[in-house]
């Protein structure tokens, strides 16, 4: 059984980056096939799917973060991490990660077959 568990900063600062990383264990980031996503909840909105990067490495951002967003991993630890720059108080949200196969760019629950429990971030002075 694959498990997820983010961690990072509670607080951030408004302007700075915003940095989560996801550990996975159970089975690998790298596994063909699969993929592993970041969604965020803010509160009281929707799912919000941010990025998502492939076994191979490549990666996809949604077109209204991209500009700020960057994912990366390191297959040694098992780990992904998320970088949000320059965030501001409407960035505050629980943030998770997830894991599925194939690429799905989309924040519904049922497209990925596991999910971290999520990280409360909040963004303020």
């Amino acid at each position: 059984q694959v498990q997820l568990q983010e961690s990072g900063p509670g607080l951030v600062k408004p302007s700075q980056t915003l940095s989560l990383t996801c550990t996975v264990s159970g089975g690998s980031i790298a596994a063909e096939f699969y993929a592993c996503s970041w969604i965020r909840q803010p509160p009281g909105k929707g799912l919000e799917w941010m990025g998502t990067i492939v076994y191979s490495g490549s990666t996809f951002y949604s077109r209204s973060l991209k500009r700020r967003t960057s994912i990366s991993r390191d297959t040694s630890k098992n780990q992904l991490t998320l970088q949000l720059n320059s965030v501001t108080p409407e960035d505050t949200a629980v943030y998770y990660c997830a894991r599925s196969r194939g690429v799905k760019m989309t924040p519904s629950r049922n497209a990925y077959d596991s999910w971290g429990q999520g990280t409360q971030v909040t963004v303020s002075s």
